[in-house]
């Protein structure tokens, strides 16, 4: 049995894509190894968004190559957004790449790993027809056991400047609420009670199949699913966060106070720069309807800071924006600069020594907000998921249903005979500027 290593890159929609590969290739006679040396078959899943995941993706490249020296590895095959992006490139530069395919293509994974090679270019970039993988059923979780991403749809209808997503993954087609119920039941099977619902656009769920209110439906068919504990949102767009998705969220228990929402800037001028569908005042009336409806509700965002044309007074009212709409999560960008984006043409580049100290101010403008509101929850008691002892620290951690995993804070969890996956009512004794310390509360666990 040929054995298979994985290395996956990226956001959490690639996470799925690799759980969905290699689960359809354990399903088809492959064995998975956490050991690269011990690899029949290695798969480098890449990421394409910006240049610093470029880098990232073709040194892991790089080193996967070495295997085939080092190791046993035969085959080596690299997929995702920068194979879909720069495939041509990737095949001139690389000789050891024995098989290279884009972002629609995982179900013919199988079957091209058993055919035969001449190692022309052709056979290692074949034509690949389109294929999205529907039934998800097959996949093979590589996050914790108890935690997973629900992907619900796949590309983009926006335009927006920066971002070359929509080239690379077409145009946003949600999954039916039929094929998402199914695979959601089959995961809470394995275990999994934590369930982030991504896409890229996930508030334009729906929208391709003609539903109204296309999330809140999805939503509404998921909770009834008995062992789901914990619905999260992430990556909603702010223009389509309507009262119908707030109301849900607040009535329906198991959907997480928390909107992941990025915004990217809040000055018109750069919004409108960015080809962005919202303004400032949206923006303020949206996040003012979200803690009106929902009066605890996790707030979290991202900005882009030196894009082209960013002056020190539009980076001034960002930074007084994030002052005052006090953010529970904010993570910040540096623009990158990338080719066959609107905004590559843009005049009035921004120096990268100046985009790196405009992030490096609202980091610590939003390091004081982030101590400031953890110091509010001490006393306060609040259901905990136990992740585990950390590797380096050996620090038993979890989350509660306000911090989404990998990209916001941590609860550090005082001495407990806690288990991973459980979840457990904690109280806050302290905070820290980004985490939280706490004590179970009871010995029993909370679901």
């Amino acid at each position: 049995m040929k054995k298979i290593g994985m290395v996956s890159l990226g956001c959490p929609k690639n996470t799925v894509d690799t759980e969905l590969a290699l689960g359809d290739l354990l399903k088809n006679g492959y064995q998975w190894t956490a050991t690269h040396e011990e690899a029949d078959v290695l798969i480098v899943n890449t990421c394409g968004f910006i240049e610093s995941s470029k880098k990232e993706s073709i040194d892991a490249i790089f080193e996967m190559a070495q295997m085939k020296t080092d190791g046993k590895c035969s085959k080596l095959v690299v997929t995702g957004c920068l194979s879909q992006r720069y495939g041509d490139e990737l095949i001139d530069e690389i000789p050891e790449i024995d098989l290279l395919m884009g972002v629609d293509g995982y179900p013919q994974l199988k079957n091209l790993l058993e055919k035969e090679s001449s190692n022309s270019d052709e056979d290692r970039k074949p034509t690949i027809i389109p294929e999205y993988f529907e039934s998800y059923g097959q996949r093979e979780l590589i996050t914790p056991f108890y935690s997973t991403y629900l992907k619900i749809g796949e590309g983009c209808s926006f335009k927006c400047a920066f971002c070359y997503i929509p080239k690379i993954r077409g145009a946003f087609r949600s999954r039916t609420i039929e094929s998402i119920v199914e695979e959601t039941t089959a995961l809470t099977q394995k275990g999994v009670r934590e369930f982030n619902l991504v896409s890229q656009v996930t508030t334009l769920y729906g929208n391709d199949l003609g539903l109204k209110n296309g999330l809140v439906q999805l939503l509404r068919e998921l909770v009834k699913i008995k062992d789901v504990d914990w619905l999260r949102l992430l990556y909603c767009y702010p223009t389509l966060i309507n009262d119908n998705l707030l109301e849900c969220i607040r009535d329906e228990e198991k959907v997480c106070d928390y909107i992941d929402v990025p915004l990217q800037h809040i000055d018109n001028d750069m919004l409108k720069l960015m080809k962005r569908q919202e303004t400032e005042t949206l923006v303020r009336d949206m996040i003012e309807n979200c803690r009106n409806k929902i009066p605890d509700i996790a707030l979290r965002t991202t900005f882009i800071v030196g894009f082209p044309g960013e002056t020190d007074k539009s980076f001034q009212k960002l930074a007084k924006f994030l002052n005052e709409a006090e953010f529970d999560h904010v993570g910040v960008f540096t623009y990158s600069d990338e080719e066959g984006t609107t905004a590559f043409d843009y005049p009035d580049k921004v120096p990268s020594e100046i985009a790196e100290k405009r992030k490096n101010k609202l980091m610590r403008i939003q390091k004081e907000i982030s101590f400031r509101k953890n110091q509010e929850k001490i006393g306060k008691t609040y259901p905990i998921l136990v992740e585990g002892l950390e590797e380096e620290s050996f620090l038993l951690t979890g989350r509660a249903s306000f911090q989404a995993p990998e990209i916001d804070g941590q609860i550090i969890i005082e001495e407990s005979e806690v288990l991973p996956g459980q979840i457990v009512e904690m109280r806050i004794d302290r905070a820290l500027e980004y985490d939280l310390v706490a004590k179970v509360m009871e010995t029993e666990p909370v679901s």
